[in-house]
């Protein structure tokens, strides 16, 4: 394992809409103490990382990487910085997953960082990178970027996976490392387009009163205002699937119900996570701002659960979470 040095730098814009002003791509949030941490796309950094106590003012965290990895680059010279990360707590540890690759291409990496607490504050605070969890080629028929780890209902460790080409993977992960659980692990196909697209990715998997529910996010990113991303949603009683939407369409004939698309000013919502408390969920995205160049920011909304337990997405959180409340 190799130890990464960090650096402090300020990068959020301070105004009344909070969080709609944290600059943003594909956010993974979790919860330690009373502390929420959003995990993003390196943008201005290698990868981008703030924190929050009400879901609103945000402040960033010292930089896990100072730069990207050499064990990446030799792999794929041109990566300037990391992808859709995903953090996740397993046997003590929080595990940081990033992706690696260049735009549009399919040789990728799925790595892998960790820690013993997110808290900067703390004296064992320390990232260490433990190198590559998951690699594709030409020779695979999926591409391994957007790693998203859920611990099921029976305590097994999983990750999904996917964008474009076979659409979105599921495998099983060993807790005791956080990777494969073999060099030839069972890989299960749990969502793709119908023919004609493959603009599948950003898949994120929640356990919710007898369901798995696999967000996934559909059409183009990371085109600013011309963005066509867009949340769906399907569930199943088994995590490997089959997964439907609420029309019992399965997820891998393109099935999906539709969560958030363009709203107004908000463009090609996308890359979703899902921040699960006592009182209230919520959907944490990024979006483009038509009314700021298209820039990519963090948004977060409520979720409502319908009676027959599907979600929707309520308005945009613009005050403050009460600790005591949440």
């Amino acid at each position: 394992m190799t130890a990464i040095k960090f650096g402090l730098t300020l990068w959020l814009t301070a105004s009344a809409l909070g969080a709609s002003l944290v600059d943003c791509h594909d956010p993974h949030i979790i919860q330690q103490d009373d502390w929420f941490y959003v995990f993003s796309t390196g943008r201005r950094h290698i990868l981008n990382t703030v924190r929050s106590q009400d879901l609103v003012n945000w402040e960033p965290t010292p930089d896990i990487f100072k730069a990207v990895p050499q064990w990446i680059t030799k792999e794929i010279p041109r990566c300037r910085n990391l992808w859709a990360p995903d953090i996740h707590l397993i046997n003590g540890r929080y595990c940081l997953y990033y992706s690696a690759s260049t735009f549009g291409s399919q040789r990728s990496f799925i790595g892998l960082a960790t820690n013993k607490t997110l808290d900067p504050n703390r004296p064992d605070y320390q990232w260490n990178d433990e190198g590559m969890v998951i690699e594709s080629d030409k020779s695979k028929d999926f591409n391994a970027i957007d790693a998203g780890i859920i611990t099921d209902k029976d305590g097994h460790v999983w990750m999904v996976w996917g964008s474009y080409w076979g659409g979105i993977k599921l495998t099983e992960l060993n807790p005791k490392t956080g990777k494969l659980l073999s060099e030839t692990p069972k890989i299960y196909s749990i969502a793709r387009r119908e023919a004609g697209t493959t603009a599948i990715e950003g898949a994120y998997l929640i356990y919710r009163n007898g369901f798995y529910y696999l967000w996934v996010s559909f059409d183009a990113c990371c085109r600013g205002i011309r963005s066509t991303y867009n949340i769906r949603v399907g569930r199943s009683k088994e995590i490997t699937g089959p997964y439907t939407d609420k029309n019992g369409k399965s997820m891998m004939d393109g099935g999906g119900t539709l969560i958030l698309k363009t709203e107004g000013r908000w463009i090609g919502p996308g890359h979703n996570s899902v921040l699960a408390v006592s009182k209230q969920d919520y959907l944490v995205y990024h979006t483009y701002d038509a009314e700021n160049f298209g820039r990519p920011i963090l948004q977060i909304r409520p979720i409502e659960w319908d009676k027959d337990a599907w979600p929707t997405a309520g308005p945009i959180l613009d005050k403050p979470v009460n600790p005591n409340t949440r």
